[in-house]
């Protein structure tokens, strides 16, 4: 899972895209921040995903 820390930038950054437009390279952090977050959410819902067992 992703950690605390960098989920707290990527809602810190959309606060700030809220307020004013980002700088270029806020906006390549938030795209890398965004990745490893997807990236982390696909693996964990693929494992709930393989853990599942139908029973019929």
């Amino acid at each position: 899972m992703i950690e605390t820390k960098r989920l707290a930038r990527i809602n810190e950054l959309a606060k700030i895209a809220k307020e004013r437009e980002l700088t270029p390279e806020e906006i390549a952090e938030r795209d890398v921040l965004r990745k490893e977050y997807l990236a982390a959410f696909r693996a964990n819902f693929k494992k709930q995903l393989d853990r599942i067992e139908i029973v019929d």
